[in-house]
């Protein structure tokens, strides 16, 4: 599945004998949940074996994309963990997520996979910390 499933693009039409309109493309975002653009450490595990770190690049709500240094099957359930710094203090946020899309190849700069995570379930308390977590980031972003 594509990274890009959620994007409508349309094109602007000319009409005849009318006067020229502009022409190009734009896109539509149709995701539920408005996604933001972070860079956290992340440690995952598949099927509670040994744990490994990769990295946060954009976050929502409902999921992540993410970079990791192995191929893992669409469909693979990861134990996760996002690591984030609160004032002076490290925090987490730790969750069950699926992954719903991959790349096939890994980026050739970093060497890692592409992998489109979505959440299925939290620890007590933690989708409370990501929401914050995520207000804090929108509202850095948006001064």
């Amino acid at each position: 599945m594509s990274p890009h499933k959620n994007l409508t693009t349309a094109r602007g039409k000319r009409g005849k004998g009318k006067s020229p309109s502009k022409e190009g493309i734009f896109i539509v975002e149709r995701r539920k949940h408005p996604r933001f653009r972070v860079e956290f450490p992340l440690g995952y595990s598949i099927e509670s074996v040994e744990r490994h770190g990769g990295v946060a690049a954009n976050a929502s709500k409902s999921g992540l994309l993410v970079y990791l240094p192995e191929a893992i099957f669409v469909g693979s359930l990861l134990k996760i963990e996002i690591l984030f710094a609160k004032g002076s203090e490290l925090n987490s946020v730790s969750a069950t997520a699926k992954v719903v899309w991959s790349d096939l190849a890994p980026d050739e700069i970093c060497g890692q996979y592409r992998y489109g995570l979505k959440f299925e379930s939290f620890q007590e308390g933690d989708l409370r910390k990501l929401r914050k977590l995520l207000t804090e980031v929108d509202e850095t972003h948006s001064r």
